[in-house]
């Protein structure tokens, strides 16, 4: 029998405003971090979309204002992610204008809604713990890898681009190539600079400092690498960052300058039957990005908190619907600002709500400044990040898991940075299934309820074999239990309990005291929850 142990001081999934207050001295900073990294990604991702420049900035600030409140999830930030450009400029071919696009947009929201209340989010839980690591660690390197020709100033098509094979006909490495023969030296100088003053403010004696550590890194590389170029403009001009490597904000001064430059759908398209395939399109390939994402999330997350994926759906689905009516992108929940979010060290939504806040406030009073920023700065923000999520370390435990885990990790960053997010995430699926039906072969598996003769006592017999397919009943059951229980988790005949069934457990364990429940496991070793 193992006791549970007392569980960590935890913000509250729901919450309230006195909770989101009492966590504000990390959001704030974190939410300042996230929008440092957002903003250059949504104005490229817009240029790459080949949609107006203003409309990936619209769809991070209704992620952030917006979707942040009505999603479950505490961590996630919601925007335009890059895997949606390719469709983004085929349903501009398909369809002609953009205003076409945006109705298309608006009809991919309202099935988004539809798929959360026909509860499809389920789907979420069955990916693999492996699998989701792999996706992690895969971002990590293609983040390193892609911010490597911004970081020498020799870039100037600087977003989101995950994908191998690049729209300019380059692929990962050859880009790589490319910049080491194109170097800007002011960009690259600033760049270096940047990444050492992060390395400094990420070192034991400035996290140790208590009034530091509330100033993010990222703040202090924007600053330092501003009055560094301006200082090379006065000393030595022929080293001065380009303009093309500088941040690129449209010069909006008012909400009525803000009013002329929205663009609205075109409703006629819906007459059309190809806005509907685009729309499903879009529908389906958000979803399954955003279900990706935040089952990411939740494995960053330090309190190891569940996002409700059905409400994630519907969330996304509203968002969606209000950007298209308003002139944005289709939107999803993006792994590589919500990483920065967790690094930075958010607590709740509210990091995600503020980013929304600061990106509308740059549009409206902050452009003249922010346009001052080097993307060679913000390159050497996201190098930290992508090796924080591909840290050896990960390599190293997921080995020691053995075969069944590290195979399908592995493949799938490979997968991944061959070809894309959704291509490779479904290669190491299939490794990871093949595992599981494999095993299969010699045991089945069953799990049920089985209550004891005292009261407020749930008792759960595990099977002999509980693989990763068991996962999303076992949790769902886990959030059924009702505060006062004693909930006593029997795996003395189970022979072979999956890693992410015991990572399930585990969670749970750590969440159960605050939900006023007592736990007690048979026969169910830990298992740390890995995180990086």
């Amino acid at each position: 029998m193992v006791k549970t142990a007392p569980a960590p001081e935890t913000p509250t999934a729901s919450g309230s405003s006195l909770n989101y207050l009492q966590h504000l001295a990390k959001d704030a900073p974190a939410g300042l971090v996230v929008f440092l990294v957002a903003l250059p990604l949504c104005l490229g991702i817009s240029l790459a979309s080949g949609a107006p420049l203003l409309s990936g900035v619209i769809t991070g600030i209704v992620g952030g204002v917006l979707v942040s409140w009505v999603s479950g999830s505490q961590l996630s930030v919601s925007g335009p992610a890059a895997g949606l450009t390719a469709i983004m400029l085929s349903a501009l071919a398909t369809l002609g204008t953009f205003e076409a696009v945006l109705a298309a947009t608006v009809v991919a929201g309202v099935l988004q809604l539809v798929l959360g209340y026909l509860k499809a989010g389920i789907i979420g839980m069955y990916f693999p713990s492996s699998v989701i690591r792999g996706m992690l660690a895969a971002i990590g390197l293609i983040l390193i890898l892609k911010q490597i020709p911004h970081f020498f100033g020799a870039d100037t098509d600087y977003f989101e681009d995950m994908d191998f094979l690049q729209f300019n006909g380059q692929n990962t490495f050859s880009a790589i190539v490319a910049a080491t023969q194109a170097i800007s030296w002011g960009s690259a100088l600033i760049g270096l600079v940047s990444l050492v003053v992060l390395l400094i403010w990420d070192s034991k004696p400035v996290k140790s400092n208590r009034a530091l550590r509330l100033v993010p890194g990222a703040l202090i590389v924007v600053v330092v690498s501003i009055l560094l170029n301006l200082l090379l403009k006065s000393i030595a001009p022929e080293l001065q960052v380009r303009p093309e490597h500088l941040v690129k904000l449209p010069a909006i001064g008012s909400f009525a300058d803000l009013t002329r430059e929205l663009r609205f759908p075109d409703w006629s398209a819906l007459t059309r039957s190809n806005t509907y395939v685009v729309a499903i399109t879009i529908a389906i390939v958000a979803s399954l990005e955003t279900l990706l994402s935040v089952e990411a999330v939740d494995k960053l997350d330090p309190h190891k908190r569940h996002t409700p994926q059905n409400r994630e759906l519907k969330a996304q689905g509203v968002g969606n619907i209000v950007s298209g009516l308003i002139g944005g992108l289709p939107l999803t929940a993006v792994i590589v600002r919500s990483s920065a979010n967790i690094d930075a060290g958010a607590q709740t939504k509210v990091s995600a709500f503020l980013h929304g806040l600061l990106l509308l406030t740059s549009l409206l009073v902050l452009s003249s400044i922010l346009n001052l920023i080097p993307l060679s700065a913000l390159a050497a923000v996201l190098l930290l990040i992508g090796f924080k999520l591909t840290k050896p370390a990960l390599y190293r435990s997921q080995w020691r898991l053995g075969w069944e885990q590290f195979l399908p990790f592995f493949i799938t960053v490979v997968a991944i940075l061959f070809t894309d997010l959704l291509k490779g995430v479904c290669v190491g699926l299939a490794i990871g299934i093949f595992y599981i039906l494999k095993a299969n072969l010699n045991s089945a598996y069953y799990f049920h309820n089985e209550p004891s003769d005292q009261p407020n006592v749930i008792h759960v017999k595990l099977s002999e074999h509980v693989s990763f397919l068991n996962k999303a009943s076992i949790v769902t059951t886990f959030e059924k239990f009702a505060p006062g229980s004693h909930v006593i988790i029997d795996g003395t005949d189970s022979a072979v309990i999956d890693y992410d069934v015991l990572e399930a457990i585990e969670n749970f364990r750590i969440t159960a005291p605050e939900r006023g429940i007592e736990l007690e496991l048979r026969g169910i070793r830990h298992v740390d929850a890995l995180s990086h």
